[in-house]
Formats: C-alpha cells, structure tokens, sequence
C-alpha cells in the first residue's frame, strides 16, 4: 500500500494522498500538484553540452550529440510539441516570431555570412508586434521603472501602440496580507504595499491587450504574471537591483571580480 500524505487542498481542508514516490508537494490555489522523484531517470542537461554550436546536432542534420541530448532521446515530446505548431495561431506567432528574428541581422545574403545584428530588444518588439498587427500593448512594471515606463509607453504610441500600462503596487495592496511580518519587510515599521503581479495581470486581461510587456518586475511577481496572463507575454528588461538591471553582467564576471558566485 502506498504511503499516504497529509497536505492542504485549495479549501485549506486537510486531506491525504498517496504518496506515489512524490517527493515534493506544491500546493497550489487550484488544488494540489506534485512533482515525482527522479529515479535514475536522465534528464536533458543541454547546458553542460560541451560541443561546439555548429557540430550540435540540434543545428546540423549531420551534428553530433552529448549524453541525454532530447534531439535524440525525446521525439515523442519532440512529436507533441511539434503538433502544437498545427494550430492557426500558433502557427502564425512562431511563423513571424522567426521571420522577426531574421530581420534582426543584416546584410544577410553575404557568403559566408557573419552574423551582424542591428536591432536592439525595444525595436524587436515594436516590430514584432507590427508584424503580428497588434493594436493594443499592455505594459506592467515596476514602480522602481517608473521612469523608463514613461519612456516605453510614449516610444509605443509613437508608434501607432495603444498603450496600457499598470505599475506593481497598484491597489495598495498590504504586504500582510500574504503573511508578510515586519521583519520580512523593506520598511520596517510600516504597512508596506505588496507587488500585485496577479491585479496587474487580470487588469490587461480586462483589458483585453494583445500582446503584454514586462519591464523589471520582481523574481517570482514575474512568474505570477505569465501564470494569470491571458495575452501571450514577452520582457523588455528583467530587474537586477545591482547590474542597472543587467543580471548577465554577473555572469560574464563570474570567473573575475563576481567569483564569490560561484562559492556562496
């Protein structure tokens, strides 16, 4: 008989379940998920692939392959992915989503050719979302961005971009709400207003935006928006409170003045 676990269901009533190898549970706000133990079980690793980009086989039909490379050992996956692209509108987004990635580089039709790109990420969106003939953009960011959103908005709608942008804290939202103490706060002493990244989702849901933006949200808030967004999503800038918001600066530093990363 498998071995029972006792866990919260959506109710916050205490129920038991079968254990089922599971070693972590998630208790999520629409019921109970679990993740399953590895049990000798390989798993694709392609960041520790050591071969050169142009020898991979997931790049040349005649390329070669690391250990648990999935090109080789998930085409079943590979196949259920692939059927995705069968419907209209997924067919259609990843069809200019990769002629937007082309247009990117110039000078494109030189033997051999060199990669030469030309087109920062604020212009690659704008063009994508041209090409895709969105009509109205959703911007939420946070309240640390506040004057780059400014920008951003007035940048879109000087491009024909009907603009709707909607900041982290809006709803003023207290921080004890989700059980946050005093000590856990920025500002102790204070009734400090949460990030809302689920208010700002469902506010450009309302709104019936057509392709959203995120620019800097928090670790985690930024996991909560694509959860509760129905529009498809893409960032313009991530948050690194250290880097000016450049969080690949600490890993090109990694081997040099940024080691301590690498020995916490």
């Amino acid at each position: 008989m498998a071995q029972q676990i006792s866990c919260t269901n959506s109710n916050n009533r205490l129920i038991s379940i079968p254990s089922l190898d599971f070693n972590l549970i998630y208790i999520a706000r629409k019921g109970v998920a679990a993740v399953p133990e590895s049990k000798g079980k390989s798993y694709s690793n392609c960041a520790e692939c050591g071969l050169e980009t142009q020898e991979r086989i997931c790049m040349t039909r005649e390329g070669k392959a690391s250990k648990n490379c999935p090109t080789l050992t998930q085409k079943a996956i590979l196949i259920e992915a692939n059927k995705e692209y069968e419907s209209p509108g997924t067919y259609e987004f990843a069809r200019r989503a990769s002629i937007q990635e082309a247009d990117c580089y110039a000078n494109r039709d030189q033997k051999p050719y060199v990669l030469q790109p030309t087109k920062t990420r604020i212009v690659e969106i704008c063009e994508f979302a041209e090409k895709m003939s969105f009509q109205r953009l959703g911007l939420a960011f946070c309240i640390g961005l506040a004057k780059e959103a400014g920008i951003v908005e007035q940048i879109l709608k000087d491009r024909g971009f009907e603009v709707v942008s909607v900041l982290c804290k809006a709803g003023r939202t207290s921080k004890e709400m989700i059980g946050i103490t005093d000590d856990d706060k920025i500002h102790k002493g204070t009734d400090e207003a949460m990030c809302n990244p689920i208010f700002q989702a469902k506010l450009l849901n309302q709104s019936k935006t057509e392709f959203n933006i995120l620019l800097g949200l928090c670790v985690g808030h930024d996991s909560l928006f694509f959860k509760h967004a129905e529009a498809p999503t893409t960032v313009l800038a991530v948050k690194d409170r250290v880097t000016g918001h450049n969080p690949l600066a600490a890993i090109y530093l990694s081997d040099s003045y940024y080691r301590k990363i690498k020995h916490p």
